[in-house]
Order: C-alpha cells, then sequence, then structure tokens
C-alpha cells in the first residue's frame, strides 16, 4: 500500500492595524506566494519574487516590545509587517506568538521556494554607524559634565547625571545591541529580534 500524498501546507494569516483609524494589514502565506491588504493597496508576490527581508526591534512608548519585519518585492515594492496592533487610540497589543510563527513560516516558505532573497537583520548600516558616533559624542560630553560635578563638588548634580545616563544607556543599549546589522540565513534566524 503506497503512503497518502503528501497535503500541501495550510495557509498561514497574519493581521495587524498599523493606526487606531485605519483599516487592518491583512497577510497569507498560501502555496506559491504571500498575498497581502494594506490599506487600499492590494498585492500577490510569488516567494522567488521577494528579494529582500530586513528584521529589526523597533520599540515605542506604548509597546517596548515590538518588532517589525520589511518585505521587499523585484519590483520595488515593499510591506511591512509589525508585532503589535493598534486596539484603540490609546491600547497597543503585542502579537508576540502570531507574528513568530508567520514570520518563521514565511522564512520557511522562501527556503521551500529557493527564493535568494538577501536576509538583514537590524538597522541599515549607515543609520545605525550614525547613531553610534551620535552616542559617542554624547557619551563624551556626559562624561565631561560629570567630571566637571565631581571637581566643583556638585554632588547632586553629578547624582542626577549618573542616574540619567544609566537609564539612557540602559534603553539606548538594549536598542543598539539588538539593530546592530547582520546578515542571516533562512533556516537561522536572529533570535533577539523575534518576540
Amino acid at each position: 500500500m503506497s503512503p497518502p500524498p503528501e497535503m500541501p501546507p495550510p495557509d498561514v494569516g497574519y493581521a495587524y492595524r498599523a493606526s487606531a483609524i485605519g483599516s487592518a494589514h491583512r497577510f497569507a502565506l498560501e502555496d506559491d506566494g504571500l498575498s497581502w491588504r494594506a490599506s487600499r493597496r492590494t498585492g500577490r508576490w510569488r516567494y522567488e519574487d521577494i528579494v529582500a527581508v530586513r528584521m529589526s526591534y523597533r520599540p515605542m512608548s506604548m509597546q517596548s516590545h515590538r518588532f517589525r519585519t520589511e518585505i521587499s518585492h523585484q519590483d520595488g515594492g515593499r510591506i511591512i509587517v509589525m508585532s503589535t496592533t493598534w486596539r484603540t487610540l490609546a491600547l497597543m497589543d503585542a502579537q508576540s506568538n502570531d507574528y513568530r510563527t508567520f514570520i518563521v513560516e514565511l522564512h520557511r516558505r522562501l527556503a521551500a521556494h529557493g527564493a535568494r532573497a538577501m536576509l538583514a537583520g537590524g538597522l541599515n548600516p549607515a543609520l545605525y554607524f550614525a547613531g553610534m558616533s551620535v552616542l559617542t559624542l554624547l557619551s563624551v560630553a556626559m562624561t565631561a559634565l560629570l567630571m566637571r560635578a565631581i571637581v566643583t563638588g556638585e554632588w547632586a548634580g553629578a547624582l542626577f547625571i549618573v542616574g540619567l545616563s544609566a537609564l539612557f544607556g540602559w534603553q539606548i543599549g538594549r536598542f543598539m545591541r539588538r539593530n546592530r546589522p547582520r546578515a542571516y540565513t533562512l533556516d537561522a534566524l536572529p533570535r533577539d529580534l523575534l518576540p
């Protein structure tokens, strides 16, 4: 008796609201391509025609655990998939499990269809290194202010600078560490860029 024919994998979908008043952005991973609807735009891209995927960490004030994937098509089109959705004007919800499932399955299907997409993690290198330069200058300035406060005996000012620097370093340090530019492969997604 021969084994039953292999069933094609079921479609995997994902949706999120990019703003509190806009319509939902909807995506579906179908047998041979990615179909999507974002506001009034719609499309269907074959997996082989996807030329780039960039994953990044994008926290914001209402949702510090927020991720973004940018998918580019060979015709120059680009769509964004976010790991959070707006619920009301003041509330944003994380969709970590659904987002992770969708992004992992997208990469699996890209591999299965032989796509040769450029896979990048983190920020654009030019933007990242410009940000690192600004942070270095800011660190030098804060160190100079701290030294001046210590020399002049302004202990409250010195304590304020230390506290502010620690908070800023914790927040920005995490953002910069997760968003360092790098390449990855279809079978080894960057764990720190997934919820």
